[in-house]
């Protein structure tokens, strides 16, 4: 009687669990300045972040180009082809727009909740920030607030450009890397996995306060989870329709532009709990999460043919 060899699975598959060792144990070794020192207010914060962002792309390599090594690199982390070009320019920019709305759109929606105080009509803390920086340069606010307003939100295409490689440390990770890794599991499994995965990475910064200054620091994780996975399955989306890292690089950096836009609209004196209100926070999920309901029914993420080779668990 003939016998096949074991199927791959998870739980053996070596090079992920390498991966997923060198992606959090970087992160934690990077972040221990800032826990000896003065955690987010650090002035080492920002480049600690920004090397921690480089993380889970720097272990990617690592994985396949030491370890896996298969035969086409590029294409196993979602860089190459850039082909149908056409198909990737249009995920692209619906990872970009798609984003930034959603992030805009949170806004009204926890204004209406009760979650978010907003003044959209006077951006009043956004005028005092204004006042106390043209004050302090001595002189006169240019352009009006309005005017200053649209200014920024026209300018967040640009940011998803400019934020583009920070993103792609993350990208190269997960979506590159960890989210075909899953696939031996099931589209559905492996993107909510990759998710958890994503938002428990987060940890080392997030249990300083970073993104949830206002919750402790497990309700602030447990926000991230939430946020990671729902966010994770809109950039999983991206990433299996269009065989290529590049639309989720993009709308994560969309992503990471838009999330501060909420300091244009708050109500002068009031604080704002991101665990309920903005794109991070439960009132901000709705739109994402009736999104991938609707895009989930209509086409439902499938890797592409040309890809199935590349996108088997691994030993």
């Amino acid at each position: 009687m003939s016998t096949s060899a074991p199927r791959p699975t998870v739980t053996r598959n070596r090079p992920l669990w390498v991966f997923l060792l060198l992606a959090f144990g970087l992160s934690w070794l990077l972040a221990i300045p800032l826990y000896i020192g003065d955690g987010i207010d650090s002035p080492i914060f920002v480049p600690i972040t920004l090397a921690i962002m480089a993380t889970p792309s720097i272990s990617a390599l690592i994985t396949v180009f030491a370890i896996e090594r298969p035969p086409h690199r590029a294409r196993r982390l979602g860089l190459w082809p850039l082909r149908p070009v056409k198909r990737l320019i249009g995920y692209a920019l619906l990872g970009v727009f798609g984003i930034i709305a959603m992030a805009l759109i949170a806004l009204p929606i926890g204004s209406l909740l009760g979650v978010f105080p907003a003044d959209f009509a006077h951006f009043s803390a956004f005028q005092e920030t204004l006042d106390a920086t043209f004050n302090k340069q001595g002189i006169d606010q240019p352009l009006s607030t309005g005017i200053l307003v649209a200014l920024q939100l026209a300018t967040l295409p640009l940011a998803a450009i400019i934020n583009a490689i920070p993103a792609l440390g993350e990208e190269l990770g997960w979506r590159g890397y960890l989210l075909p890794a899953l696939l031996s599991l099931g589209t559905t499994r492996a993107i909510v996995i990759s998710g958890v995965i994503w938002g428990l990475w987060h940890a080392p910064v997030i249990l300083l306060g970073y993104n949830y200054p206002t919750a402790p620091g497990w309700l602030g994780l447990l926000a991230m989870i939430g946020t990671s996975v729902i966010l994770g399955t809109l950039f999983g989306w991206l990433r299996l329709r269009s065989n290529s890292v590049w639309p989720s690089t993009f709308a994560h950096a969309a992503l990471n532009g838009a999330g501060g836009t909420f300091l244009l609209f708050i109500r002068s004196g009031s604080t704002v709990d991101t665990t309920q209100a903005t794109i991070l926070g439960w009132s901000g999920w709705i739109i994402p999460v009736l999104f991938i309901v609707i895009a989930t029914t209509i086409a439902m993420p499938r890797p592409r043919a040309n890809a199935a080779p590349l996108l088997r668990a691994r030993r």
